[in-house]
């Protein structure tokens, strides 16, 4: 099993439980051994059979009914940001929210981020300076060194946790550029972080595009890639990681966020719910085998 290299990495690990972390504890190997700890405490109710995998990272929930994850991630741009979270509040549901230290480091972005702790939405890292991991061309190469990794990572923890997110709740997260590989998953596993991704087969990714690039995607072509999706396969859109971001660069002519209202309309309409992140992915194990 590789779920072992995690406990091999951090002999601390051993024993059940998911204690708090002590207020006042700041050595990083304490606050990574309770970590580990936490997600190795986990509850494994489900196989892994039941989710869909990328590069040892979950993709996607379990297919066996009509819910929905929406996941959304933020660094430079986050000007629908609140416009999200009012839609969010309107109908009861409870997002996924992802951020770069840069984000979080933003005096404009403050109180959208205290409204999501508040209101009870999931919160967690980006990716604190937003490294690439991985070429483009050669996912299995790594692009940084694990000290690296688990400096940038630890420090964007910390931006979670300055905004009152209880330590041992921030066990999920997304890699920047939604891009890693199996590496970066055993040295997520190791600092007691679990990564994953969105699920794949629409253009909800192609948000942040602006007109002048030439992977330009509107956002009519967006909104009918997941209609379409969600119309042709078997299993439409249940157990779906849906991701878009909280903003644009202003040289996007029309924000995606404005679409989500009927985006969650048609959704509705079709017989879907909505759950956070953690709630879609609990009893999920560490690894795919």
């Amino acid at each position: 099993m590789k779920c072992l290299l995690v406990v091999a990495m951090a002999a601390v690990v051993a024993g059940a439980g998911c204690a708090r972390l002590p207020a006042g504890a700041q050595d990083p190997e304490d606050l990574r051994a309770e970590r580990v700890r936490v997600i190795e405490s986990m509850p494994v109710t489900r196989p892994a059979s039941d989710f869909d995998w990328s590069h040892n990272a979950i993709i996607r929930g379990s297919r066996d009914e009509p819910v929905i994850a929406l996941m959304f991630t933020g660094g430079s741009w986050g000007d629908g940001t609140m416009f999200i979270l009012d839609e969010l509040a309107e109908r009861g549901i409870k997002g996924a929210f992802y951020f770069t230290g840069e984000f979080f480091a933003n005096p404009e972005f403050r109180p959208a981020i205290e409204r999501m702790v508040r209101e009870g939405h999931l919160l967690g890292p980006h990716g604190y300076a937003h490294l690439l991991y991985a070429p483009w061309e050669d996912r299995s190469q790594t692009l940084v060194t694990r000290e690296e990794f688990v400096d940038d990572l630890r420090m964007n923890i910390e931006d979670v946790a300055r905004f009152g997110v209880p330590r041992e709740e921030i066990v999920w997260w997304v890699p920047p550029y939604e891009w890693y590989n199996e590496e970066i998953v055993e040295w997520s596993l190791a600092e007691g972080m679990r990564l994953h991704n969105y699920s794949p087969g629409t253009l909800s990714h192609a948000d942040y595009t602006t007109a002048d690039a030439a992977n330009y995607r509107d956002s009519d072509t967006i909104f009918d890639s997941i209609i379409d999706f969600e119309q042709s396969e078997e299993d439409g859109l249940n157990g779906f990681l849906l991701f878009t971001h909280v903003g644009a660069s202003p040289a996007r002519p029309d924000p995606f966020h404005y679409r989500l209202p009927e985006l969650l309309d048609y959704l509705e309409e079709q017989g879907y719910s909505f759950v956070r992140v953690d709630e879609l992915l609990e009893g999920a194990p560490l690894l795919p085998e």
